[in-house]
């Protein structure tokens, strides 16, 4: 393998000393053709600055330091940059942080006196500094080479404030006709406007208000609007859509505020349906409170308190490669299994590093999940194993009685359909005549009573599991009836052959751990059981199997972490509520071009139209991001005019992407293409303009921290090094190109609210990233509770060394004076978040995870058994009411038919994460996937390979029924094939093959491009390895898009079955 790369002729190996010689690659275009301290790597080179007389460790001085987060991965683990001469040398993990030191250090410890200790961090964040450095980043805004077409990397070098202008602008900008400006596209300009707008189509969509009156109402402002006829489409801003990929809180709300409030769009988008999100969505329906006549929100995410749990089922995910494990739930996981006898079993196809160490491997086929849950819930009902006096409990009092802090719904009563087998709704004390709308039934003893199961102080109420009967005409059964009658519809047996296993022994023994510890043990799930159509019900059924036992808030169960403090300033006293800071905000409305949010019948294209819609509509989840594009094409509901891309790859990540890429070559489809990215990309490759963003180390961001960690969490992340893109000038301060400079001098050009002078409020500027984000970290510096919380002030001593630590940046980075002004010059406010920075965020202490035998973070509410609100919902294409019951579906296409898979394709396909890899960015950090890993390969069992004659190291290529050459059109002269090497082995399921995410590019360093007619060679290391995705199903009724799941709205990797050729 090539352990160098060439640069005009020079040969260099890739280590330490000559990387950062690299960055010089391209000169002024593509990277830094001088990064300040550079020469720390030349040979025979002192670090002068630090230590250039003595042979003391640089890094014992807190001056060399800055505490920041990572994102190497969706962990984005709190870290430690370690900083010479202006140059990031290396990273650790944060031992002020529980996720990298347990315990962790404590926050009053002088950062003078923490820097001495370091914390754990994996791989992928140590080599982050390769990324930070990487010689393919992207300095100067690039503009496409008029004449040249999307993705051939045809590209021109540009000012920032030119290529600002003629997006706000437009014009004949490629001559190819005229492309609308922003200005154009932002019809409603006016906050009362908006408004008036707003309200009146609230009224038409309620029918309080004709459609020709609207239009009498509203004349002079019809052209504003999408569609006059369709007024909840909204006006012709939402033409303008903004996608993100792995975007973070913090840098969320900032781009939210532009999109949503300042420019009216609606169609502000993220990533997570890609990810897992109907994992989220199942947490959320079954968490989510009723009050005031709906069903309010609930919590979508919650974990294993590993350190005293007795027994962990691990659902289609490995914490020892990905999940939110390699840095902080190893050391847990492997010291509970060592120590303290914990046991943990692994449901997955592939024998992964968790499995591995497992105590039970479960090879079950993909999508599984549910069946295997169901098979278990049955052994468990039928052997009585679940706990009767947590289920039992149908009001927070009864609970409490027996020590729980939470409870289900399971003796509730649901009110069944006129087959008498499906629920539709919950009973309400008024369908009985014992109570208002608000209140629910529950059979005690046979005698039904009506309560509010969320009152603090009532009487306990002790259901009965199984009641049915008639009342006022009315069907209803218990939830917990329900169930039973659910998984009895099969046999033990048969719902583990339907998971995929030979018989039932693993099943039952998986059932009977599970309930033989009590509240100490949990039903874990990730990526892998929701990645399919039916993800949110598998999702669903794996909650159950914790409802069962009632394991939440328990010390070893389910609880929902530490949380953190809120740094938007939405509690009381904050010093800088930013949401209400936005003076003669625009705001937004109209249904977004997903269609999520919305439900279908509330629509007025359903009372034009009615069943079948067009395409799903996704009510109960957000970001639904495989379906922005092809919708915004497609002009369902509308068409979409101009597109931002924020580090971002749909072209990549998304199944089945192919008709994607090629709406994205295409600018009538999509006229006005523009990116920020750190490089050129597989999806910012197609762009009309592509601004450099900062990468993770020069930016600012408040990730939030995941359910793993038990106690309070705040981390911040923080430029610790100055950006390698260019800088400059809006509102007359100088500042890194970024997303936030993008968007800041966008607003300064259209004139926009809430930015520049005063655009906090008086005396409050909003000029750069540092205005947001400053107040951000004093919110949580100030904490939740009116001022009883803060955090200490910083010292003299601590505020010279958060000084010295920034030595090496400019102002347009760093300058004391204007981050002061920032917080309104307020100097004890000052100190706080000096404080907070010098440390990384803010951090309970350890001791505050427990409460006795419960977590101190608790849930404290109903689990819903019954999800009545998805149960109240109808399929958007078939009018059919959803399911609020756990249950196992079928694989079904958009039009809720069953996807039939042809036996010419007989190999189930999925993807997982290799330690060393994370998303597309960490291709370029050749200390670990180039030297260590290499490539991927598709692993084949010896089975399968035997009769193929396959052996490992076999080139092969994947093709699949909706792309049958196994090959991705990339531009009308170049083809990315789905290719790769096989890798023969025992431990993954036979019948399916797999292959890890994070190889198989075709863009980010690893093709030439021209800039400014100069050739920029790339790195063919960097192509290596297979990208399976443009190989998976296409939903064969949208034709355009991924199988998708129409509750949780995820994409579907683990439905699709391919082929397998050999090519050598």
């Amino acid at each position: 393998m090539k352990k160098h790369i060439e640069i005009d002729g020079e040969k260099l190996t890739l280590n330490r000393r000559t990387f950062l010689k690299s960055t010089a690659f391209f000169g002024g275009v593509m990277a830094a053709s001088r990064i300040p301290g550079m020469d720390l790597f030349s040979p025979g080179n002192a670090i002068a600055e630090n230590s250039a007389t003595t042979d003391a460790y640089p890094f014992d001085n807190p001056e060399n330091v800055i505490y920041s987060c990572c994102l190497q991965c969706h962990t984005a683990c709190t870290i430690k940059t370690k900083i010479l001469n202006g140059v990031m040398v290396k990273v650790e993990g944060n031992p002020y942080s529980p996720m990298n030191m347990h315990p962790h250090l404590s926050y009053d410890m002088p950062a003078g006196e923490a820097v001495i200790y370091d914390g754990r961090l994996c791989p992928k964040g140590n080599a982050g500094v390769q990324t930070q450095y990487d010689p393919y980043r992207i300095r100067k805004v690039l503009k496409r080479k008029p004449g040249s077409k999307r993705g051939e990397n045809q590209w021109l070098t540009i000012d920032f404030d030119k290529a600002i202008e003629e997006i706000v602008n437009g014009g004949d900008l490629f001559g190819e006709g005229k492309v609308e400006g922003l200005k154009d596209i932002l019809a409603v300009r006016d906050p009362a406007l908006m408004k008036a707008l707003k309200d009146d189509t609230a009224k038409v969509s309620k029918g309080e208000m004709s459609l020709a009156d609207f239009k009498a109402r509203n004349t002079e402002n019809l052209d504003k609007l999408i569609d006059p006829d369709l007024p909840d489409l909204g006006p012709k801003n939402n033409q303008f859509v903004f996608l993100a990929g792995r975007i973070e809180h913090g840098r969320k709300e900032f781009a939210k505020r532009w999109c949503n409030d300042s420019l009216g769009s609606a169609n502000w988008y993220e990533h997570t349906t890609v990810c897992e999100q109907s994992h989220h969505i199942a947490f959320n329906e079954s968490t989510k409170k009723y009050s005031h006549g709906k069903w309010g929100h609930g919590k979508h995410h919650l974990k294993p308190d590993i350190p005293n749990a007795r027994f962990v089922i691990f659902f289609g995910t490995s914490p020892f490669e990905a999940n939110f494990g390699p840095t902080n739930w190893v050391s847990y996981i492997t010291n509970a299994m060592s120590r303290k006898g914990m046991k943990i079993a692994v449901i997955d196809p592939r024998c992964s590093h968790s499995a591995a160490k497992a105590n039970y491997w479960a090879p079950i086929r993909c999508g599984g999940d549910a069946p295997l849950a169901l098979g278990m819930i049955r052994w468990i009902i039928d052997n009585k194993r679940y706990n009767e006096t947590y289920l039992r409990a149908a009001n927070r009092s009864a609970a409490a009685g027996s020590g729980d802090t939470t409870w289900t719904n399971a003796t509730h009563l649901v009110v069944l359909d006129k087959d008498g087998k499906t629920g539709t709704r919950l009973l309400r004390g008024s369908d009985v005549g014992l109570g208002g709308e608000d209140t629910f039934v529950t059979s005690v003893n046979g005698r039904l009573v009506a309560m509010d199961p969320y009152k603090k102080e009532d009487t306990p109420v002790v259901g009965d599991l199984f009641a049915e009967g008639t009342i006022n005409g009315i069907r209803y059964k218990t939830g917990f009836g329900l169930l039973k009658d659910i998984v009895d519809e099969r046999s033990v047996i048969d719902w583990a052959i339907e998971a995929g296993l030979d018989d039932d022994s693993l099943l039952i023994t998986l059932a009977r751990e599970f309930t033989s510890y009590g509240r100490k043990v949990m039903a874990d799930m990730y990526r892998g059981p929701v990645q399919h159509t039916n993800g949110y019900h598998n999702g669903r059924a794996i909650i159950a199997l914790n409802m069962l036992v009632g394991n939440a808030d328990w010390k070893g169960g389910m609880q929902p972490g530490g949380g953190h403090w809120h740094e938007d300033g939405s509690k009381k006293g904050q010093p800088f509520p930013l949401k209400k800071m936005h003076p003669n905000k625009l705001g937004k409305f109209g249904i977004k071009i997903s269609r999520e949010g919305t439900a279908y019948e509330k629509s007025l294209l359903f009372k034009k139209h009615g069943y079948p819609a067009k395409r799903i509509w996704y009510p109960y989840t957000g970001s639904v991001y495989q379906e922005v594009i092809p919708s915004g094409v497609d002009g369902y509901p509308y068409h979409l005019k101009a597109l931002y891309l924020h580090k971002g790859t749909p072209g990549l990540s998304v199944p089945g992407a192919n008709t994607t890429i090629d709406y994205l070559r295409d600018p009538k489809k999509i006229p006005l293409l523009m990116a920020d990215d750190i490089v050129i990309g597989e999806t910012s490759m197609y762009c009309d303009y592509l601004f450099p963003d900062t990468a993770i180390w020069e930016r600012w961001g408040t990730p939030h921290t995941t359910p793993c960690i038990l106690t309070g969490s705040s981390k911040v992340r923080q430029p610790a090094v100055e950006s390698l893109a260019e800088k400059c000038t809006v509102f007359g301060r100088e500042q890194p190109i970024s997303m936030e400079s993008v968007m800041l001098a966008i607003a300064e050009k259209l004139g926009t609210s809430g930015y520049g002078k005063d655009g906090f409020g008086p005396g409050l500027d909003f000029r750069t990233r540092e205005d947001y984000f400053l107040k951000a970290v004093a919110n949580i510096a100030y904490g939740d509770h009116n001022g009883k919380d803060p955090v200490k002030p910083a010292s003299d001593a601590e505020m010279k060394i958060f000084n010295r630590a920034r030595r090496h940046m400019s102002k347009a980075v760093y300058e004391e004076a204007y981050w002061k002004k920032a917080v309104g010059n307020n100097d004890d406010l000052y100190r706080l978040v000096v404080t907070v920075l010098n440390r990384g965020g803010r951090f309970e202490d350890a001791s505050g995870a427990y409460k006795g035998e419960h977590v101190h973070h608790q849930f404290k509410s109903q689990f819903n058994l019954f999800a009545e609100n998805v149960a109240k919902g109808r399929h958007p294409m078939t009018g059919k009411h959803l399911n609020g019951m756990p249950f196992y579906e079928p694989i079904l296409d958009a039009g809720g038919n069953k996807v039939k898979f042809s036996k010419a394709y007989p190999f189930q396909l999925f993807t997982y994460k290799h330690i060393l890899g994370g998303q597309s960015r960490t291709i370029g950090d050749y200390w670990t996937m180039v030297a260590e890993a290499g490539e991927n390969y598709v692993w084949m069992n010896t089975v399968d390979a035997r009769k193929l004659g396959l052996k490992s190291g076999d080139v092969i290529r994947l093709v699949g029924p909706t792309n049958t050459k196994g090959q991705t059109r990339l531009t009308d002269t170049r083809v990315k094939d789905v290719i790769g090497k096989i890798k023969v082995v025992e431990g993954i399921r036979p019948g399916t093959i797999c292959a890890s995410w994070s190889f198989g590019h075709w863009a980010y360093g690893s093709n030439d491009v021209h800039v400014d007619g100069s050739l920029i060679k790339g790195d063919s290391r960097r192509a290596t390895g297979i990208c399976p995705n443009p190989v998976m199903l296409v939903d064969p009724v949208l034709k355009n898009m991924c199988l998708t799941d129409p509750i949780g709205g995820s994409c579907s990797f683990y439905d699709s079955y391919v082929n397998v050729e050999k090519v050598a």
